[in-house]
């Protein structure tokens, strides 16, 4: 079928219900594979200092860094693996196994008793990460029809701001909550219960998508076909990650890599400053007593002892940020159907250089920052949908959970130095936050220079 009776007529029209559950199914697996993510983000103020009992705020921030390094180290291994894993056995296995993963790996992060074990937890969690989303971009892609793939891809990925707000209520309502403070003798081992153990303690909830999973989904014609082929004697063994980086595929991986590597290094780099602007005004009024050359530690000491009045600002923050950036990741979807994706992908990257040194530089003031954090959080957060709309576009059936989640966590992977480049600048060069961000937005000029490299792939059938 063409290209044009493919794509005419309204995205959803034709869409079966079956279609529609594998795209709640999905997004749910994704929800909750963003909460926990983003949960350490969320608690990481409250969490490493009490693990590293009371350590500097310097020490502080290098241990956060080396367990959101970690975080994008295994996310990067987990979606190698079990995208390659869902080519071979099936994505519906495949994705059963990635939820499992996260789910009971966060949970025993409630357990962590100093940082390492923490670092290593969220290692662990992202294998199951990484791995959930390359399987279920993947089956999304593969279950609906051309003319409504960019819409319901967009959907699914957009679905991750839920995920998040998961992780600012627990933010909110149980890290700063002293009421929830209690000791637990287990095991033979006491254990001092805060909030934020509370907060990981609910990672072990969506284990109970597995069962939904199992019951209602079945694997998708075009990987059954696929099967079939290789059965017969077809070219083209199942999830070989060397097939990527041989002609024809080799440009689309490399594009791909780097793509993602820009949309996960532009929001750890850049993105995830946006909630701190809030917070900062609301610490403002209690760091003010202090002398104007107070050290780094002395200005900690207060925002701890003033935390559960500055917490509202941060999860504030990343509420705005949040809610526009899930509108960008929504619109992603039609904008790509209209200027196409490369178009898409460059409105997107052109816009969020020009937030980012239209916040850290001219906006200040609470109304301000109030309408413009959304526009931010909008246009930096945009195109990540494009990875799940473009990826699966990219590669044969046999090869496109191995090729997505090789592109998009090998991103994570290549974009973890941020984390040490930016502790870099503010640790060591005396760089500002704002200063920091500004910098490092030039990162988003990198993108807009891969974009001639970049195959069109709106409105063409999946390649078999």
């Amino acid at each position: 079928m063409g290209a044009a009776s493919q794509t005419s007529g309204r995205w959803y029209e034709g869409v079966t219900r079956y279609q529609w559950l594998v795209l709640v199914i999905a997004s749910l697996g994704w929800v909750f594979d963003v909460f926990e993510g983003q949960v350490f983000v969320a608690t990481e103020k409250e969490a490493m200092p009490e693990l590293l009992g009371g350590a500097s705020a310097q020490e502080a921030d290098f241990h956060t860094n080396v367990a959101l390094g970690a975080f994008l180290l295994g996310g990067a291994a987990g979606g190698v693996l079990f995208g390659t894993l869902s080519d071979r056995i099936g994505r519906k296995k495949t994705l059963s196994l990635t939820i499992l993963v996260y789910s009971v790996f966060t949970c025993l992060s409630a357990f962590s008793q100093t940082w390492w074990h923490m670092a290593l937890f969220r290692f662990l969690v992202a294998l199951g990460v990484g791995g959930e989303w390359a399987v279920a971009s993947t089956l999304v892609a593969e279950v609906f029809p051309t003319r409504a793939r960019a819409w319901s891809q967009s959907i699914f990925h957009a679905s991750s701001v839920f995920g998040t707000f998961l992780a600012i209520a627990a933010g909110n309502f149980l890290v700063t909550n002293s009421r929830l403070r209690f000791s637990l003798t287990l095991f033979g081992h006491d254990w001092q219960v805060a909030g934020w153990r509370l907060a990981f303690l609910l990672g072990v909830l969506p284990a109970l998508l597995i069962l939904w999973v199992r019951a209602s989904l079945r694997e998708p014609e075009a990987w059954l076909r696929a099967r079939e082929q290789r059965s017969a004697g077809a070219d083209g063994r199942a999830g070989r990650v060397g097939d990527l980086l041989t002609s024809p595929l080799r440009r689309r991986t490399l594009v791909g890599i780097g793509l993602a590597t820009v949309a996960l290094a532009t929001f750890w780099g850049v993105h995830a400053f946006g909630k701190d602007r809030l917070r900062d005004l609301y610490a403002a009024p209690y760091l003010a007593a202090l002398p104007e050359d107070a050290t780094r530690e002395q200005r900690q000491k207060v925002l701890e002892a003033n935390a559960a009045a500055i917490k509202p600002g941060e999860m504030l923050g990343m509420l705005l940020v949040t809610t526009g950036g899930g509108l960008g990741l929504v619109c992603f979807g039609p904008i790509s159907e209209r200027l196409g994706r490369r178009g898409a992908f460059l409105f997107f990257l052109a816009g969020g250089l020009v937030s980012t040194l239209v916040l850290f530089r001219l906006v200040s003031g609470m109304t301000a920052l109030c309408v413009f954090l959304p526009v931010f959080g909008f246009l930096t957060l945009g195109m990540h949908a494009g990875c799940a709309v473009y990826f699966p576009e990219l590669f044969p059936t046999h090869l496109r959970g191995t090729g997505g989640g090789l592109c998009f966590n090998l991103g994570r992977l290549f974009a973890a130095p941020i984390l040490v480049v930016k502790g870099w600048l503010m640790n060591r060069q005396g760089y500002s936050p704002a200063e920091a961000a500004s910098l490092l937005s030039v990162l988003f000029l990198a993108g807009i220079l891969l974009l001639p490299l970049a195959p069109e792939t709106r409105g063409r059938d999946l390649p078999s």
